[in-house]
This record gives structure tokens, C-alpha cells and sequence, in this order.
């Protein structure tokens, strides 16, 4: 996601972290560089001369707070500042503590062991204790919901936006927060959209009200609001047809709409694509409508999504989550300091947190405790590996601190096409090669390779790296991701 931005960022930050020495000209080659990486996303002019203007200020003026350097206090002022411009309104960033970022936002069963501190063990990660989270502290500040009525939330965006995929995806993470949902269809103008909606929607059980061939959406979200009234839902999801700022039958169809429901929520959604143009989208619909809140879609397949937050973030509306793949699980709730972290290379966490929850994926205590002590069984291994490939190989390692700024690109493909060869040939094994690998020879070796379509070599390469994690999982310290990465070949 956003993998332009996100390489120019991390080579401008290279140049200040690896310089003998920090002077005024090493810091306006950084505002240079920084000016390049976001004209590249799109992000308007005018936004990047101010963000570039009060990085040099801060960093020329500013005192490093005490027992930090002047590396790491530019490094700070450059990830606050690009926080602001991605919507950030809380207090100034004085320094980058991951710990209490990642601490409070997300609460997981304390009867089970997280299955992330178990991957990322496994990969190398020495960080400090990832610690539980309280989610429900975080959704209250992400949207207000009325727990005495049923809620509304009215969707709006251009044609094309993506609007109803998301809102089954939005259905998808509200349900998983608890909440019981309703979707109305009153998207008049697209042919096959109530399908559509109908579609999506079934896939996690999410009732929507429809009514083909009535061409009055107004009279259908009137019979909707109706309909749920007596069904036991806590939240009514709209869905509009896809309009244009010009369009001003559409524009007073909706401004209509919203007197009649007076929502509780209206969304906006935005193409990631169209960058900064998106200022005026948001701007215009702000206007007719209040809008509350903004879902950016599209970010995993273009270099624009940066200037698309920044100018949807100017508008003073706040971008509340940003869709990041096909899968109706790909709605990423959207933090400006933990996106930040992710495009200069710290990780982020609480992302993985979020995103193993959301797939609900937990190992048991025992499993745990093996793992953590390096008594791994291969089919502990192979459990990891499975919920690797749920969460996406790429996102586990880019959201990990250390390991998201220290593995190349084309490392991590190798590195995904060893561990979906693994995956094949674990699945070969009988019983009693899971539970003691040793005992496979020469022709079990064979028979096991040609089970799973492989060469013999790869079957050794797995159990040679099986040991290896063995090993890392009891050590687990200091340099000992460089170590397991080396032993991978990746090093």
C-alpha cells in the first residue's frame, strides 16, 4: 500500500540517520526530498510547502527534549508533522513512543495467548511485550453511537467509489464490534445495485431491505426506516446512488434524504485514486450533508492515496477507516500516527492486533507455552504459518517494528514462496512425522516430496528451518531477527 510514498519517505530518513552530522543543509535536502515523496502521492502544493516549512522551523529552533538526540527529535517533528497532515488533531509529538501507542486499543480474551506474539517471536521481533488492548475505548472514540436507539448511517459517495462493497465491509466490522445490523437499498439509479448489495451482504448475514423496480428512494428509505423498526437491529446502514458534485437533482435528492432520516452518521466514501481532487468532493458533500466521517477506498492499488487523505483530512471531516484489499475483512480503521509508522518503516503493532481479532486468530495456552519455551512441535510450525497466510505475509512483516524497515521487497517474495512450499509439504507429512521430524529419511524424504510436488531439497530446507526456529524461539533476543533471517538466506 502506498509502496512509492512509503520507499521515498524511508530513503529521505536514511539520509538523517545515517549523517556524521546534523546542519542546516542536511536538513533542507530532507525538506527537498520530503517535498518529491508527497507531490508524488498527489498531495496538494500548498499542503506540502507548509509541512515541509514547519519541519525546517522545528528542526532548525527546537531543543531536543532531554535524552534524545537531534537525529531522533527531526525524526520525531517528521512523524508528528506528516501525522497532522493526515488528520492528526491531538497533543504536539514530542517523542515516538510505540509503547503507548500500541497499549489501550484493542482487548483480547486473557484465557488465550495471541497468536502475533507467537509470529512475531518467530520472526526475529525483540520488542517489548505486546500488551492487551482496550478496544471498546477506541470504537467510542471512533463513532459515537446512541446505545438507547437504533443508529443510522447514511452513505454517500461518487459512482465508482466503491460504496456498496464497503458497505458490507462496514456491516462486516460493526458486526464483529458487537453490533446487530440492517442495510437499506435505495440506490435508484445503478442497475443491478440492490443485487449487488443482496450479495454482499448475505456473505455475513446482514439483512437488507430492498425494493426492485420502485424507482423513489426517498419512499424506499421511508418503508426501510419502517421495516427495521420492528427487527432487531441496532444500526440502519443507506445505501445512496453514486452521485457527482455538478449532478443538483441528486445533491437535493440527498440534502432530502437527510432531512427525512436525520441520520446519526453520514460517511462519505472516496476513490483513493483520484488524490488530491478529492478535497473538492469532500468539500461539496460536507456542505449539503455533514458529513461525519470519511472511508477512503482503493489505497492497495494506488500511488495517489496519500494526497486523498491529506485533502480529505484538510476538509475537517476525519477519515475513519480506509479499505485496503478486495476481502470483505480489508477496512482498516485509519490512525494518522500509525499510518505514519508504517511509511517510515516502525511498524505498527496494533494493526496486526486488530487484524488478528478481526480473523479471530488465537492459539490455545498450551500451544503458546510450547513455542515460547522452543519446544515447537511442526504442526505448531505449520498453525503459525496458516495464520500467516490469513493475515498476508507482507502485512505481518511490514507492521512489525525492525523487521518492516530491515526486509527488501524482493526478499519478502522469496521468503512468501519458501513458506507456501512449506505449507504444502507439512501437509504430506503422516502423524508421526508432525510429531518427531527426525525420523524422516531418505525415503520418506521422496515420498513426502512427492506428495506435495516439490524436490527433496525443499523438504530438507523446511526441516532445516524448522530446527532453526526451534533454536531462535529459545534464544528470541537482542540481533537474533538478523541471525534468523541470515539462516533463511535472506540476510
Amino acid at each position: 500500500m502506498l509502496d512509492s510514498l512509503k520507499d521515498n519517505l524511508r530513503l529521505a530518513l536514511k539520509k538523517i540517520v545515517g549523517a556524521s552530522d546534523i546542519n542546516e543543509e542536511l536538513i533542507n535536502e530532507l525538506c527537498k526530498d520530503l517535498q518529491r515523496a508527497l507531490l508524488a502521492a498527489d498531495v496538494n502544493v500548498r499542503l506540502v510547502l507548509e509541512i515541509t516549512k514547519n519541519l525546517k522551523e522545528r528542526s532548525l529552533t527546537e531543543t531536543p527534549p532531554k535524552g534524545l538526540s537531534k537525529k531522533d527529535h527531526i525524526i520525531t517533528i517528521l512523524y508528528g508533522e506528516l501525522s497532522k497532515l493526515l488528520g492528526y488533531s491531538g497533543e504536539a509529538i514530542k517523542t515516538i513512543d510505540r509503547k503507548k501507542t500500541d497499549e489501550n486499543l484493542i482487548n483480547f480474551n486473557s484465557d488465550k495467548k495471541n497468536t502475533i506474539l507467537m509470529i512475531s517471536k518467530l520472526l526475529g521481533y525483540s520488542g517489548e511485550a505486546i500488551k492487551t488492548i482496550d478496544r471498546k475505548k477506541t470504537d467510542e472514540n471512533l463513532i459515537n453511537f446512541n446505545s438507547d436507539k437504533k443508529n443510522t448511517i447514511l452513505m454517500l459517495g461518487i459512482q465508482g467509489s466503491g460504496k456498496t462493497t464497503v458497505i458490507a465491509k462496514l456491516a462486516r466490522w460493526l458486526s464483529k464490534h458487537g453490533y446487530r445490523i440492517g442495510v437499506i437499498g435505495a440506490d435508484t439509479w445503478r442497475p443491478g445495485a440492490l443485487t449487488q448489495l443482496k450479495m454482499n451482504c448475505s456473505k455475513i448475514n446482514a439483512q437488507v431491505y430492498g425494493e426492485e423496480g420502485n424507482k423513489d428512494a426517498l419512499e424506499i428509505v421511508k418503508n426501510g426506516m419502517g421495516f427495521f423498526n420492528d427487527q432487531p437491529v441496532d444500526i440502519i446502514i443507506i445505501d445512496t446512488a453514486g452521485r457527482h458534485k455538478e449532478e443538483q437533482g441528486l445533491l437535493e435528492e440527498m440534502r432530502t434524504m437527510y432531512s427525512i432520516v436525520t441520520p446519526d452518521q453520514v460517511f462519505l466514501v472516496i476513490d483513493g485514486t483520484i488524490g488530491q481532487q478529492a478535497y473538492n468532493q469532500a468539500k461539496i458533500f460536507h456542505e449539503n450533508a455533514k458529513i461525519s466521517g470519511i472511508i477512503i477506498t482503493k489505497l492497495d492499488g494506488t500511488a495517489k492515496g496519500g494526497g486523498a487523505i491529506a485533502a480529505s483530512s484538510a476538509t475537517g471531516a476525519k477519515v475513519l477507516f480506509i479499505g485496503t484489499g478486495e476481502r470483505i475483512d480489508d477496512l482498516e480503521q485509519f490512525s494518522p500516527t500509525s499510518f505514519v509508522g508504517r511509511l517510515l518503516g516502525m511498524g505498527d503493532i496494533k494493526a496486526l492486533l486488530e487484524m488478528a481479532h478481526n480473523l479471530e486468530i488465537q492459539s490455545d495456552e498450551n500451544q503458546a507455552k510450547r513455542l515460547m519455551s522452543g519446544k515447537m512441535t511442526i504442526e505448531d510450525f505449520y498453525a503459525q504459518m496458516e495464520n500467516m497466510g490469513k493475515m498476508g505475509f507482507r502485512n505481518v512483516i511490514e507492521n512489525l517494528p525492525g523487521l518492516s524497515n530491515f526486509v527488501k521487497d524482493d526478499h519478502l517474495d522469496v521468503l512468501q514462496q519458501k513458506m507456501e512450499k512449506w505449507r504444502f509439504i507439512i501437509q504430506s507429512f503422516t502423524n508421526d512425522e508432525k510429531k518427531n521430524p527426525d525420523i524422516i529419511n531418505e525415503a520418506r524424504r521422496k515420498r513426502i516430496a512427492r506428495g506435495s510436488g516439490v524436490m527433496e531439497h525443499d523438504v530438507k530446507d523446511l526441516i532445516k528451518q524448522y530446527n532453526n526456529s526451534k533454536t531462535m524461539m529459545k534464544q528470541a533476543k537482542g540481533r537474533q531477527m538478523q541471525g534468523l533471517l541470515r539462516r533463511f538466506g535472506l540476510g
